[in-house]
């Protein structure tokens, strides 16, 4: 099952034809109308677009095709494009705890302060977080792609480089703190 959820609000003939093709698609098709609609569980950070005929008042993913007749592959092209900017969208602000941390800027703030983090500092981050407790091993096979056995203190480097300006910046000397467990994020 996609993780990407395409609701078409009452337009029946649109749901029909992608309907027909679903299998080949990379998003999951739900045909709704208003009553349907009033009862949908909304996530901002959801993944889901609704394309209808008009604006839909409170509704923030919304596509509306209006333009009819319309090619096929323009049709799916905008859904993707959507679903992408939705995406990218959601990744503008993430929060690790007291801090906000945007992915595609690759930055991570706290009030007005902020700090650029490389691609690895930011992987780093969001491994560690998503995990809770990350040994030096998966942290190489996962963040570094190294195999488990090879003996290096690149992990090390980098969560030692990435504290000192956490504490240059925020005067945070806690941000990675190493337990018994492994490295964990406060």
């Amino acid at each position: 099952m996609s993780s990407q959820i395409l609701i078409i609000y009452e337009y029946q003939i649109l749901y029909q034809v992608l309907n027909e093709v679903s299998g080949s698609l990379n998003f999951e098709i739900i045909h709704s109308n208003n009553k349907d609609l009033k009862e949908f569980k909304y996530d901002p950070k959801g993944n889901y677009l609704i394309i209808s005929k008009k604006e839909i008042e409170g509704i923030k993913n919304n596509l509306i095709i209006n333009n009819i007749p319309i090619k096929f592959e323009k049709l799916i092209e905008m859904i993707n494009i959507k679903f992408l900017k939705n995406k990218f969208i959601d990744q503008s602000n993430i929060t690790i705890g007291k801090y906000n941390l945007d992915l595609n800027a690759r930055k991570i703030s706290l009030g007005d302060k902020n700090l650029n983090l490389t691609e690895r500092e930011t992987n780093l981050i969001i491994f560690i977080k998503n995990k809770k407790n990350v040994t030096i091993k998966e942290l190489q096979k996962m963040v570094w792609d190294y195999s488990p056995d090879l003996d290096t203190h690149t992990v090390e480097t980098h969560i030692y480089r990435l504290r000192k300006k956490m504490k240059e910046t925020f005067g945070n000397e806690s941000f990675i703190s190493n337990t018994s467990n492994g490295y964990s994020i406060d």
